[in-house]
């Protein structure tokens, strides 16, 4: 083959060759890496504070109120990411106070707590390109009882609210009225568990494919080795 048919080839094959993607520039993971930094402290500040009101009161019952403030300030902090639980937070938790003592609601603040400790982890590690296997393994397995765990003290919760945002009509606007509109928040709170049947089972069998495409492969690097 000549030079210069030769040059025609690499210059071809560099016209087809895929482009590397450029991951974030050096300010964006620095914002990153601090934004994962200081979440995954703000729920290891709530998982201390859970059990040191354990320790202190000797019972599970009431410790809602010993982590109320980080939990909202951090979960709020979150906004974007996971406004279902935000919702949960303000609209249910924070706005029917009888329900703070419920178990329901350790449940799921418990399951909050280890995921996002972990998932905040394995952010930060992953940009600085150190992931431990530990964290990795950990991100892809705890779910499997966490999620559950979670979504049982979430649908409790909201059903345990249900009695008094009726008795009380909490966040409901009846007719008539000047924008003859009207809005039920008993039965809205009955469509978002409702609406829990088809959105749990599609996450969680995502989670369930997503173990089994990351971890399988370093268990297949593992046997080659």
């Amino acid at each position: 083959m000549s030079a210069a048919a030769q040059g025609t080839s690499k210059a071809a094959h560099g016209d087809v060759a895929p482009k590397k993607k450029k991951g974030p520039g050096a300010l964006a993971t620095a914002y990153l890496v601090i934004y994962n930094v200081v979440m995954t402290a703000g729920w290891l500040v709530i998982a201390v504070g859970l059990v040191r009101a354990y320790v202190a009161r000797g019972s599970y019952h009431g410790l809602y109120y010993s982590i109320e403030k980080p939990l909202k300030f951090f979960q709020t902090g979150a906004l974007l990411e996971v406004l279902s639980r935000v919702f949960l937070t303000w609209a249910v938790t924070h706005s029917v106070r009888e329900v703070q003592s419920e178990d329901s609601v350790l449940l799921f603040v418990t399951a909050w707590t280890v995921t996002e400790i972990i998932r905040y982890s394995f952010y930060t590690f992953s940009l600085l390109n150190h992931l431990p296997y530990l964290i990795k393994w950990a991100r892809y397995t705890f779910f499997i009882l966490l999620y559950p765990m979670g979504v049982t003290g979430e649908l409790l919760t909201i059903y345990a609210a249900l009695p008094y945002v009726q008795k009380t009509g909490l966040y409901s606007v009846t007719l008539p009225n000047k924008y003859n509109f009207s809005f039920d928040y008993y039965t809205f709170l009955i469509l978002i568990m409702i609406s829990y049947i088809p959105l749990f089972p599609q996450l969680y069998f995502h989670m369930l494919r997503q173990r089994k495409k990351v971890l399988g492969r370093t268990e297949d690097y593992s046997k080659v080795e």
